[in-house]
């Protein structure tokens, strides 16, 4: 999925780094950095917060109604929401945490057994660096293809923690069970048949894991974690860290924390959904924020559709008094990455 005929920079773990601060790179600095760098709003009203679903109200028919009408203004508003009772336990969502956090604490030359290829994004890694002037993310990651299951590769997967393997395996066909939940209500909240946005995304779609590590940042105040973007993916599930803040999302010109609800999974919607729904519901611009003090570990998944799958706005949310406002486009992946490691939206070139 990375550009052809590019020759990769290769960086140094972030954990490295921070055995000799001095050398932080000016590649992670942001000008714009300084006192309120870091600043979002903490919400004092309830239509300031990003909403909270309950998803077995959603699956009830005397309230399934006002909850879908809850979900069409949280997508359409913000573009996401933190979805509670979604079946999930605890005791395991803290399984799947550990197991990441497990990893991280490996020596190094441990995690380099499951390290990324140049120009591939799948393993152990950070950024892929396109150029020497590229902006950075303070983090650490683990990127994995966990769906379709004849796709992983395997020998990216790390052997230790040994149950690594079994826990990831498992998290992903509980998310799988969620996202054709959320994909029929997403689907329902428009008037639409409840299998249409499962349809539009293709019986092979792709399933793509990112453990992030976040480690402490001398610089918090001109270092990001992750750039601010969108997400090229259908639908988007994040995991928080239990304790450390850091997700903030902007609404009207103005960054907004995410606050950690215990258990709860934050649901954003990515720029694909936003093709398909004609604009209704919107891929919300976010950013992670580091911490000088604390590390902090985030699980995300993503969806996103089978790569030979015309992408466009489905037809009945094309009228006379909203024409369609995005151009057809397949593997909309490949493009979003190399216009997110600059900092650009891939969404804006398929605009009409």
């Amino acid at each position: 999925m990375a550009e052809s005929g590019v020759v990769e920079i290769i960086g140094k773990p972030v954990q490295e780094l921070l055995l000799n601060p001095q050398n932080l790179l000016k590649n992670y600095m942001y000008e714009e950095g300084g006192a309120g760098f870091r600043d979002a709003l903490v919400p004092s009203q309830d239509d300031e917060h990003v909403p909270v679903l309950d998803l077995l109200l959603l699956s009830s028919p005397s309230t399934a109604q006002q909850e879908l009408a809850k979900l069409r203004h949280a997508l359409h508003s913000w573009g996401c929401f933190q979805a509670i009772n979604h079946g999930m336990e605890s005791s395991f969502l803290d399984k799947v945490r550990e197991v990441s956090k497990q990893f991280f604490q490996l020596p190094e030359e441990e995690k380099q057994k499951c390290a990324r290829e140049p120009k591939d994004a799948e393993g152990y890694g950070n950024d892929i660096i396109y150029s020497a002037n590229q902006r950075l993310d303070w983090t650490d990651r683990i990127y994995l293809k966990v769906l379709p299951e004849d796709q992983r590769k395997f020998k990216f997967w790390p052997q230790k923690p040994h149950d690594f393997r079994s826990t990831v395996v498992h998290y992903t066909e509980s998310i799988k069970l969620l996202s054709e939940v959320i994909l029929k209500v997403m689907a329902k909240s428009l008037n639409l048949e409840e299998d249409c946005f499962l349809n539009e995304c293709g019986e092979r779609g792709d399933t793509f894991l990112r453990l992030n590590h976040y480690p402490p940042c001398p610089l918090p105040d001109h270092v990001l974690g992750l750039k601010t973007h969108a997400d090229g993916s259908t639908i988007t599930f994040l995991l928080q860290d239990k304790e450390v803040e850091g997700f903030q999302v902007l609404k009207d010109h103005k960054w907004f924390k995410v606050p950690i609800i215990p258990d709860a999974l934050v649901i954003n919607v990515g720029d694909q959904i936003e093709i398909m729904s004609n604009g209704i519901f919107r891929s919300p611009i976010h950013r992670a924020v580091v911490n000088a003090e604390k590390e902090r570990l985030t699980v995300a998944m993503f969806l996103v559709p089978d790569s030979e799958k015309e992408i466009k706005p489905v037809d009945k949310l094309v009228k006379e008094s909203r024409t369609a406002l995005y151009k057809p486009v397949k593997n909309y992946v490949e493009i979003y990455l190399q216009y997110y490691q600059q900092g650009k939206r891939a969404i804006e070139a398929f605009k009409i």
